[in-house]
C-alpha cells in the first residue's frame, strides 16, 4: 500500500474508534474476553445471584420465632453466597480493570501512537509532489517540517485528511439527523417555501 492511502487509513480508524467511542468498544472487548476466558467466572457469578435472590425470597418467608432453625440455616446460607459473590465481583472487577488499561494502550497504538511512528518514519519524504505554481510562496508550508520542496508532508497530509474526514462526519450526521431539511425549504414546483418567503419579506 502507497504512503498515501497508508496515512488516510490510519486517519480514518483513528477517527472511526473516536466516533463510536472508547467506553463501547471497551464493553464490546470485555463481553467477548469474557465469553472466551472467564466463562466460567460469569456463570458463577449469575448462579450465585439467581441463588440469592431464591434464598432471601425464602427468608423473608420464614419467621424467625416460630422456625428459627429454618430461619438461622437460610441466614448462614444468604450470608455465605452474598460474600462468596462479593468476592467473585471483586475479582472480576481487577479483572476488567485490568483488561481496560490493556486495551486503551493497544488502540494508542493503533491509532495515535503509529501515525507518530510514521511520521517520524518518513519526515523527510514526500507524501506526494504538487505542480509547480499551484500554491505560489505557500508551497514551502505543505512540506513542512522537513520533506522536499515543492512536496506534501507526512504531518501536512495527515493534518488535511483528518480535516476532510470531519467535514464528510459532519455532512452525514446533519443529512441523517435531519434528511428533509432541503426538500422542505423548496417547494414542489422549484419555488421558495413559505417559511422562506416570510423570511425574504
Amino acid at each position: 500500500m502507497s504512503l498515501i492511502l497508508t496515512i488516510f487509513a490510519l486517519v480514518l480508524f483513528a477517527e472511526l474508534i473516536s466516533w463510536i467511542g472508547h467506553s463501547v468498544l471497551l464493553d464490546l472487548a470485555w463481553g467477548l474476553c469474557c465469553r472466551i476466558l472467564y466463562s466460567a467466572s460469569i456463570t458463577r457469578q449469575r448462579k450465585l445471584k439467581t441463588e440469592l435472590l431464591t434464598t432471601k425470597k425464602e427468608l423473608l418467608q420464614t419467621s424467625a420465632q416460630d422456625q428459627f432453625a429454618k430461619w438461622a440455616k437460610l441466614r448462614r446460607s444468604v450470608d455465605k453466597r452474598l460474600a462468596e459473590l462479593e468476592k467473585l465481583n471483586s475479582e472480576l472487577a481487577l479483572q476488567k480493570t485490568a483488561f481496560s488499561v490493556k486495551f486503551n494502550s493497544l488502540v494508542w497504538i493503533l491509532t495515535t501512537g503509529l501515525q507518530f511512528v510514521i511520521g517520524w518514519w518518513y519526515r523527510r519524504s514526500a507524501v506526494f509532489y504538487l505542480p509547480p505554481g499551484w500554491f505560489g510562496p505557500l508551497t514551502w508550508w505543505l512540506a513542512l517540517p522537513f520533506a522536499p520542496k515543492g512536496s506534501v508532508s507526512v504531518g501536512v497530509w495527515q493534518l488535511a485528511c483528518r480535516r476532510v474526514i470531519k467535514v464528510g462526519e459532519r455532512t452525514v450526521k446533519a443529512f441523517i439527523m435531519d434528511p428533509g431539511a432541503t426538500e422542505e425549504r423548496v417547494g414542489s414546483d422549484g419555488s421558495p417555501t413559505t417559511s422562506d418567503t416570510a423570511k425574504a419579506s
